[in-house]
Formats: structure tokens, C-alpha cells, sequence
């Protein structure tokens, strides 16, 4: 594994509650925080950063993302959390994260919104499953 590792979004919660430095990262692109969801942080007095890995429609990749990151005040020895919709985006950022110099870069296992239940509806694995606060524009 080339980042910190793979945490759950039970355990990202608590790690948020429990660390006033640690951030939660969500490495997806604006339409699907706008149109799916994004964590709510707020009872934590936090809020999540948005640093779309990837563009939309295009797909292209984000060349700032670590600008970004840094430009939201995020240091390399910060606690920082990566969510994408279901852990494979968030895999890239903390990858990439850890090879630039930041010490504990995590992916969020099954993301905001996990994999697909049988009947192809995302309703098994994820932030939003887990119940932990969330919000819709």
C-alpha cells in the first residue's frame, strides 16, 4: 500500500471527531456533490474540502489537485481523509498525496456512496449507509 491505509467511514467520523486537525477531503467533481450529496460535518464544527480529482464532463484530471490541496491550508503532516463515491478515486488522491510528502493520507473505504446492491441501486457500503450526517443541495 503506498499511503497511510484504508479506514471506514465510521472510523474517518470518529478520527474527525477526535482530531481538531484532521480534514476530510471529497475528491469528487462538483455535479455529483451538488446532485448526490456531500458529508455534513457541521455538528463536528468542521466543514469537508472539495478538490475534484477529476473534471466533468471531461473526465480530465485535476494537474492542481496538490496545489489545491495546499491552497486549502492542508499541510503534509495533517490527518487528511479521501473520499470519492465509492473508494477508487480517493485511492489516487491519497496516493499521489503520499508520494508528494503527506504522512497520513487515507482512503475512505466504499466512499459516499459504496458499490451496488443486487438489484443495482447503491444501498450496501458508503457514508451515506453508514448513516453518518449528510446533506443534498
Amino acid at each position: 500500500m503506498s499511503y497511510a491505509g484504508d479506514v471506514s467511514p465510521q472510523q474517518t467520523w470518529e478520527s474527525l471527531a477526535s482530531d481538531p486537525e484532521a480534514v476530510l477531503v471529497d475528491v469528487r467533481t462538483d455535479a455529483e456533490l451538488t446532485f448526490v450529496g456531500r458529508p455534513d460535518l457541521s455538528s463536528l464544527g468542521k466543514q469537508h474540502l472539495a478538490i475534484p480529482w477529476t473534471g466533468y464532463p471531461g473526465g480530465e484530471r485535476n494537474a492542481n489537485f496538490l496545489r489545491d490541496l495546499e491552497g486549502h491550508g492542508v499541510t503534509r503532516e495533517t490527518r487528511v481523509y479521501f473520499l470519492c463515491r465509492t473508494g477508487v478515486r480517493s485511492v489516487a488522491a491519497a496516493t499521489e498525496a503520499t508520494a508528494a510528502g503527506w504522512r497520513a493520507a487515507y482512503n475512505i473505504t466504499d466512499g459516499f456512496e459504496g458499490g451496488f446492491d443486487d438489484e443495482g441501486r447503491r444501498t450496501v457500503a458508503g457514508w451515506k449507509v453508514a448513516g453518518l450526517p449528510w446533506r443534498q443541495d
